[in-house]
């Protein structure tokens, strides 16, 4: 357990001390006392929040609209600035699923979510009851960790694989941070781009030119807050030049860059998932069913 303390925040952050049996899932573990309108800044992954204990979340969404407890999140949740969430003694797991393995997992498609968020409870009924109660009833969160895992292993060998091809874009897209173009990754699986299009967006929730700049303003924001001028975060990200930065980091944040580098969120990312050479939630290599490169030229399914 690490304390992360920023401003007048004092969180308490646990992390696994192995990783998931499932490729693509990361967990982190957030007890915090006073959680005060805490902005949700967008990240390509989906994002499975687990609340447990006394405390209770509470996100508020544009409008007024507010939510309470468990939730699952699509990537680019929070666009805009327009969701914070808040509380007192929230204590939670919060998971990372790489949009590969998110339809297994979820037994839904992350299209359903496009981009917001819904109770997990109306998505996985009494499960999403009985996971709360579990990690409620053990002290250790490397066990909470462990429940969390066994569950999102279960309900990932259940689910069905997303298309090699759109596993093989995912990647293509991470491991290039956004850079990819989509011409030239429909053309690598053998693919019309329309194709490509069709299935990523309703196998993985987001649009390939979405997932590319949402994977590229996830490298630069961490960049920000790591203190890295805007300028050369602009020129070494791959955007234009520093207007564009400013520009998407506005779009998704509602926010100008140097008020992002100061972002609470961002900042505890490398205690809550230290090491991240990727956007968190995002590698699937070394699972046989992802990931592989499809024959170009196959006869399209």
């Amino acid at each position: 357990m690490s304390t992360f303390t920023h401003g007048t925040a004092v969180w308490d952050v646990a992390c696994p001390q192995h990783p998931s049996r499932v490729a693509g899932v990361t967990m982190a573990g957030f007890h915090v006392r006073e959680l005060d309108a805490l902005r949700m800044v967008p990240h390509p992954a989906v994002t499975l929040l687990l609340e447990f204990g006394a405390g209770s979340p509470v996100l508020d969404r544009a409008a007024g609209r507010q939510q309470r407890g468990s939730i699952v999140a699509g990537p680019g949740f929070g666009s805009g600035g327009t969701v914070r969430v808040r509380g007192e003694n929230v204590e939670c797991v919060q998971v990372r699923l790489s949009p590969v393995i998110a339809r297994a997992v979820l037994g839904a498609s992350p299209a359903e979510l496009d981009g917001a968020f819904v109770s997990l409870g109306d998505m996985w009924g009494r499960e999403a009851s009985r996971i709360r109660e579990q990690l409620g009833d053990v002290s250790s969160w490397q066990d909470r960790f462990a429940l969390t895992d066994a569950l999102l292993a279960r309900r990932y060998e259940a689910g069905p694989p997303v298309d090699p091809e759109v596993a093989w874009a995912w990647q293509r897209i991470v491991g290039s941070r956004g850079l990819a173009r989509v011409d030239g990754l429909a053309a690598e699986v053998g693919w019309s781009r329309k194709r490509l299009w069709s299935r990523f967006r309703s196998q993985l929730g987001v649009r390939p030119k979405l997932a590319m700049k949402l994977v590229r303003f996830d490298h630069a924001a961490h960049r920000l807050v790591a203190g890295d001028r805007a300028a050369r975060v602009a020129a070494d990200a791959g955007y234009a030049d520093q207007s564009h930065l400013h520009r998407d980091v506005m779009a998704f944040t509602g926010e100008t860059p140097a008020t992002v580098a100061g972002e609470r969120f961002l900042a505890v990312d490398d205690i809550a998932w230290p090491g991240r050479g990727t956007p968190a939630g995002t590698h699937v290599s070394g699972d046989p069913r992802l990931g592989r490169r499809p024959e170009v030229g196959r006869t399209p399914r």
